[in-house]
């Protein structure tokens, strides 16, 4: 394998995902305008509609924008030896391999992220700013900047620097300790999340007693449900957008309301919404969703184990001498088709299951209480409601709102 034949394989991939993401962003914003659905006509009245058209639009643009950076900057590396540039200041540092890894990704991350401050800045201050949506201020943009920096380089740091030692222990095995210490990491992560991770970010606190909590309680007990942590975040430090979701199993599961969703919806709404979020539990998904990322990281890494030896990988991204960080980066890109076959897979199986959480919500509670309240939460976030199908397959791990109510009402 040529490095040359490599290099010309990932310059493929990259223009080829950007054509595609163009197209599908292209097919869906030609439909913005599109008649509402007769089950959604009280979803919008005509100023609201014309207000969500702007909000999508104005979302397109700003996405062709940064698509159009994005690809620009990663071939300007390719072709201008950006990646050759950062490897010879990770080898200046340390002859150690860990280190130059960490300083290399280092490098990269940190850049590629102040380079995307400006957008998310305008995303967040301009955008959610005009049409409503942002409560974000500039101390909380910084400062939850400041954290997720310190989160890549201390969990991050770690991951990349004990892959690194299992490969120059166990050689191309590396991938099976890898793939054991991701497994344990990720029920870990997703026991733990909510407790450990969510509070360095927002405020969480027991729902209080009240009809509310009640009303939760009774549905919880009617279906078997044993419920003892209901939590609410405080969501509108940020936004206006509502949400809601289930995280952990066993004895650490627990459901999260936001409190803008609390401020939107009546009682009964959000019992049904919780109910939905049940569903998926007692549906098992949230087990298959675990089992499945463990079982694909596994694949991917055994795959990655199969290339990470092959010195063209490693050279066909610019750099003067193979090493295991720039091959990972050739890797990654030259990966980037089956992650999207899989993550094609992926979101038919969570659109299925969002279909079986409100069929539950239906059978246990109640149909039109969650009929009511996914209307509301996609007129409060201005939501599409006339996707292209294609979009959908692509990008969408929820169907579109139409054809939720038509199945809640079948």
């Amino acid at each position: 394998m040529d490095k040359t034949f490599v290099f010309y394989c990932i310059l493929f991939i990259l223009i080829a995902e950007f054509i595609l993401a163009t197209v599908m962003n292209y097919l869906n914003a030609k439909r913005f305008k599109d008649p509402i659905p007769e089950d959604l006509n009280d979803v919008y009245n005509a100023e609201e509609y014309e207000k969500s058209q702007a909000y999508k639009l104005t979302n397109y643009k700003f996405g062709v924008f940064t698509s159009i950076f994005s690809l620009v900057l990663i071939l300007a590396f390719l072709f201008f030896g950006g990646f050759a540039w950062v490897d010879n200041v990770a080898q200046n540092i340390s002859e150690n391999i860990i280190i130059q890894a960490l300083v290399f990704f280092g490098i990269i991350m940190l850049g590629s992220d102040i380079l995307n401050i400006p957008f998310s800045y305008y995303q967040t201050f301009v955008i959610e700013e005009k049409f409503g949506f942002n409560k974000t201020t500039k101390t909380t943009f910084l400062i939850d900047k400041l954290k997720k920096w310190a989160m890549t380089i201390i969990f991050g740091g770690a991951i990349l620097s004990l892959v690194i030692w299992f490969f120059e222990w166990a050689g191309t095995n590396f991938w099976v300790y890898t793939w054991a210490f991701v497994a344990v990491f990720t029920l870990f992560m997703n026991l733990f999340y909510s407790k450990l991770i969510v509070p360095l970010f927002n405020k969480q606190e027991p729902l209080e007693a009240g009809s509310l909590k009640e009303k939760i309680e009774n549905y919880a007990a009617q279906v078997g449900f044993d419920l003892q942590n209901i939590f609410v975040i405080n969501g509108s430090k940020r936004s206006t957008k509502a949400n809601a979701y289930f995280s952990g199993f066993g004895k650490e599961k627990r459901v999260t309301l936001y409190d803008t969703l609390i401020n939107d919806l009546e009682e009964e709404e959000i019992v049904a919404v919780l109910a939905h979020e049940i569903g998926h539990y007692k549906r098992k998904h949230v087990i298959f969703n675990l089992a499945t990322s463990i079982v694909l990281t596994g694949v991917m890494l055994f795959i990655l184990s199969l290339f990470i030896n092959n010195p063209e990988v490693s050279l066909a991204i610019g750099v003067d001498r193979p090493s295991f960080h720039a091959a990972l980066i050739g890797f990654g890109i030259l990966y980037s088709p089956i992650s999207e076959i899989t993550g094609l897979l992926m979101n038919y199986y969570s659109r299925k299951f969002e279909y079986q959480a409100d069929d539950y919500a239906k059978t246990t509670y109640a149909a039109l209480p969650l009929v009511t309240s996914l209307k509301k939460l996609s007129k409060n976030s201005l939501s599409n409601l006339t996707p292209h199908p294609a979009y959908v397959f692509m990008h969408y791990s929820h169907p579109p709102l139409i054809d939720r109510i038509r199945n809640l009402k079948a």
